[in-house]
């Protein structure tokens, strides 16, 4: 090309700067700078082909211009370290996207972790089109150019963590849009205005709703037809204008000029390596891209920059599944533009007749795919230069106004009405002709003489939809579905991971189709086959590991020292492929991987004992490891060391109690770690005990979790070496304000002998008569509820403290505070609250004919005074003695007593427990009581 090729465009342009901007300034600056950067771009000898992501009319060019040119090297704007990821790709069903991830990392935040990179690719794509001739025709050597995922993190701020551009028209976080996470996206070809007002004129101007919409009626249409020279040229000038009028953001004008350097370095490099021709090389990037002005730039650009080395962190590589709506969301596209353009990209070939590029044996397509990649080549004209100024002509043209396609639109106004009555909507005939007739009165009213896809959708809303949506899907979304479909890619079997690969081995004997999407139902009877007793396992260690869904047991359980013989289970996996994948980044095994989670759980910087303990259990559970748990286990008693608070202390009663019942049941023996646990433990909170009871942030529950560990653990405590009367001081020590911790304080101590029931009683009946304690009363109550953890002998006396009070108090002091004890029992104490209603069953009557003739316990006749009133003095146990001897021979063997049963002598077994029960006659008379009762 020579200089005058678009001299013409420059004499235009600079006519209309003075026009209208009234003196050629900055307006001429940007309009001339865009030409320049057409014409840089175009005199390039290595060929530029710049491209817009997910693009039909760029894939079109892309396919074309390959049979055209047959480039001997294709270089890729895509990060170079997910080169060897694009053979499988063949193994899988699009759209899916390659994907770069890692669990630990070196040299990043540790709260970026994990870091996920993925590149989705559609069928609809130039870049899929170039990386499909590269692989399946021979001699063509595949280059990827860009950052690798290492620098994308490296370029990147601790503000830009954000995983995607928050756009108003991107879809709803569902399942689908949802299968990306929070990676962040490497797009080929981000082309849309970073200027906002840009963007909001080129919206109200073309009369659209959103970007996608203006792109789809104003560059994918019309480029659609255009020959090769002038898609580049206008894809050129687009990139320039946006680029140009780009705020001056400094971190990413920085990040995009790095990428080019990068780009241009790592092409200059390879050509000199192999010493490729540049004009058998074809290099594919975005447009944005593509107009770039740094001093790197092209074949003789500087060699100034310097790639800087990567970090320490591990990288795993895989392809994960991807749909339309993922693409949407993850890049600010409107719902439905990427399942619009999939039905765009079938158009063009059926109206073109261009063959496109697809892998051989990709879903299905192994005959179409190898006859394409053997098409024969048209190759280019030899001897023709670059080609002349096209952009004149293009900006000239006016616009070609499309004929109605009556029949095309009628098919869909009658197909939205099926779909809508399907979900749900009272749509009929007449619904069909009114979206017919909007649809065309949409596009007139927008300058359109054909429908476009947009101006059918918001037709359809406007008819169909009245008032609510019946089902779970919107007129919006049905057109959506109904023109493309959110398409949703698979990776197949051959191209998953080792450890995805063995979870379908594994669970083979289910007969299901794990591969399938949607939910399956799994019966599973190990008692007639125990082979399933394996997938048992699998499936367990998956629910354990993967999202909520992919495994769901509808039937059985697995706690500690049980196991189900019969269960059913929900099985999603191919739903959950993308987790099951990014499983197999962390390990070869799910064994493996859920050791390694189990390892980083207890000895993160957030283990708490309850954590670690957590760990424990789940070690036992599904991997039945005892070396995994012995570890663990210590590392649960180092954390306990430790800790300073008691936030934990009723998870830690929970687990420490289920393991110990289960190492008794199961094992000959307790661990030594669960012996030092307990042995420490009860010192631990021994010392915490009397802070607690003070301190306004340890709950109620939370201190009677504490006494709950030491009043269950105390026997073995005690037989491990601890001393009883260090609970004992700290029991004395501990002076509660707290009504309800005072409850439980005066709980404990009866417990442990120092205070009685008789002096508990007096204590309640005086918070009873005191008026200004009765407000406070459901307080103590609340915490003598919470003693019936560590103290489950109390419940007939919190009975009693209940019935006193509404046995007591009027009416109008009761129901005031009624509803702050039924919250109590509602919220803190609802576990506690079960063994609260079976003591009370037991103490009143059964029927209510009895309610007028029962007493109640507590105020019955004391056994004294019925013996006295029957006239009977003295001990009564001689007879039971006598009637029961093995008792007393025991007790005389204990103390060293020998001989016979003998009445007369001193110091016989019957005279030494005589002698026991005049001295001591409460036993005798309880034992009495109790027997009468009977």
């Amino acid at each position: 090309m020579n200089e005058g090729s678009f001299a013409a465009l420059r004499g235009q342009l600079q006519e209309a700067a003075a026009e209208f901007a009234d003196g050629p300034d900055a307006l001429e600056g940007i309009l001339l700078g865009i030409v320049d950067d057409v014409d840089r771009a175009v005199r390039e000898p290595l060929e530029i082909f710049p491209v817009c992501h997910h693009s039909p009319a760029s894939a079109l060019a892309m396919a074309r211009r390959l049979r055209e040119k047959q480039p001997k090297v294709v270089y890729l704007e895509l990060c170079e370290d997910m080169a060897p990821l694009l053979t499988e790709l063949r193994n899988c069903r699009l759209p899916v996207a390659v994907q770069a991830f890692a669990t630990e990392v070196d040299g990043f935040p540790a709260d970026w972790a994990p870091l996920s990179v993925v590149a989705p690719i559609t069928e609809a794509s130039a870049e899929y089109q170039a990386i499909a001739y590269a692989l399946d025709t021979p001699g063509v050597e595949l280059v990827l150019v860009d950052r690798s995922s290492d620098h994308v993190f490296q370029w990147q701020e601790n503000t830009d963590r954000a995983s995607g551009p928050d756009d108003p028209d991107a879809p709803p976080a569902e399942e689908e849009s949802a299968l990306h996470g929070d990676a962040v996206g490497v797009e080929i070809g981000d082309l849309r205005p970073r200027f906002a007002e840009l963007e909001e004129h080129l919206l109200r101007h073309g009369k659209v709703r959103h970007w996608s919409e203006w792109w789809h009626q104003y560059v994918e249409l019309p480029l659609g037809d255009a020959d090769h020279d002038t898609y580049r040229q206008v894809m050129l000038l687009i990139g320039s204008l946006f680029r140009r009028l780009a705020p001056g953001e400094a971190h990413r004008v920085r990040v995009d000029e790095d990428r080019e350097r990068y780009m241009w370095t790592r092409m200059r490099r390879h050509l000199a390596d192999t010493g490729t021709d540049p004009a058998d090389a074809l290099y594919v990037c975005g447009a944005f891209h593509a107009a770039s002005r740094v001093a790197e730039f092209g074949v003789h650009g500087t060699d100034t920059f310097e790639i800087t080395p990567p970090t320490g962190t591990k990288w795993q590589h895989g392809l994960i599944p991807s749909s339309h709506a993922a693409i949407e969301a993850q890049f600010g596209l409107a719902a439905g533009s990427v399942s619009i353009a999939a039905t765009q990209w079938a158009k063009n070939l059926r109206r073109t007749r261009v063959e496109p590029y697809r892998l051989t044996g990709q879903a299905g397509r192994g005959k179409s795919a190898k006859k394409t990649a053997t098409a024969p080549a048209v190759p280019a004209p030899a001897g023709q230069g670059p080609a002349p100024d096209r952009l004149t002509g293009f900006l000239r043209r006016p616009p070609v106004l499309d004929r109605l396609d009556e029949e095309e639109l009628l098919g869909w106004s009658v197909e939205i009405v099926r779909a809508a009555r399907r979900n749900g909507y009272l749509a009929s005939t007449a619904d069909a002709i009114a979206v017919f007739e909007t649809s065309i009165l949409l596009a007139g009213m927008r300058d359109r003489a054909k429908p476009t896809p947009y101006d059918f959708q918001d037709a359809a809303v406007t008819c169909i939809e009245k008032d609510s949506v019946p089902g779970r899907r919107d007129v919006r979304r049905l057109v959506e579905i109904m023109l493309g479909g959110d398409r949703v890619g698979q990776v197949g079997y051959d191209a998953l991971p080792p450890l995805a690969r063995d979870v379908h081995d594994r669970l083979a004997p289910l007969g299901l189709k794990l591969q399938q999407r949607g939910v399956q139902r799994a019966l599973l009877d190990m008692a007639s086959r125990p082979e399933l007793e394996a997938c048992s396992d699998v499936l367990w260690m998956l629910r354990r590991l993967m999202p909520h869904g992919a495994a769901r047991p509808v039937m059985g359980e697995r706690r500690l020292g049980e196991r189900s013989v019969q269960e059913s289970w929900d099985l999603a996996l191919g739903t959950h492929q993308r987790a099951l994948i990014e499983l197999g980044y962390e390990g070869v095994s799910i064994e493996q991987v859920l050791e390694q989670r189990l390892r980083r759980t207890a000895y993160g910087p957030q283990a708490t004992t309850a954590k670690v303990l957590e760990a424990v259990e789940d070690a036992t559970l599904y991997l039945r490891s005892r070396r995994l748990a012995d570890e663990l286990g210590g590392r649960a008693l180092e954390v306990l060391a430790t800790e300073r608070s008691v936030d934990g202390a009723p998870e830690v009663l929970r687990r420490v109690c289920a393991l110990l019942a289960y190492y008794r049941t199961s094992e000959p023996s307790l661990p030594a770690w669960i012996e030092s646990f307990v042995k420490t433990g009860y010192a631990h909170y021994c010392t915490l005990l009397p802070t607690a009871f003070t301190d306004d942030d340890a709950s109620v529950r939370q201190v009677a979790a504490m006494l709950g560990f030491l009043f269950s653990m105390e026997g073995l405590a005690l037989s491990l070496g601890c001393d009883r009367s260090q609970l004992e001081l700290a029991v004395a020590q501990s002076h509660p304000e707290d009504p309800a911790k005072t409850a439980l304080l005066w709980a404990a101590r009866t417990h442990l002998g120092t205070l009685s029931r008789a002096d508990l009683r007096e204590r309640i009946a005086h918070l009873l008569g005191n008026p200004l304690v009765v407000p406070a009363y459901p307080r103590y109550l609340n915490g003598f509820l919470h003693a019936l953890e560590p103290v489950p002998g109390l419940a007939d006396f919190v009975v009693e403290a209940v019935s006193q009070a509404f046995a007591a108090l009027p009416d109008p002091v009761l129901l005031p505070w009624l509803p702050t004890l039924i919250s109590g029992l509602r919220g803190s104490g609802a576990e506690l609250a079960p063994l609260l209603i079976r003591e009370a069953g037991r103490v009143f009557p059964a029927r209510l004919a009895e309610l007028d003739s029962w007493v109640p316990p507590w105020k019955a006749e004391p056994a004294p005074a019925r013996r006295a009133a029957r006239g009977t003095t003295g001990p009564r146990g001689l007879p039971l003695l006598a009637a029961h001897p093995a008792t007393c021979d025991a007790l005389a063997e204990l103390l060293g007593c020998d001989g016979g049963w003998t009445t007369e002598e001193p110091g016989t077994p019957a005279a030494v427990g005589a002698e026991l029960l005049a001295r001591h006659p409460e036993t005798a008379q309880a034992l009495e009581l109790l027997l009468s009762t009977t």
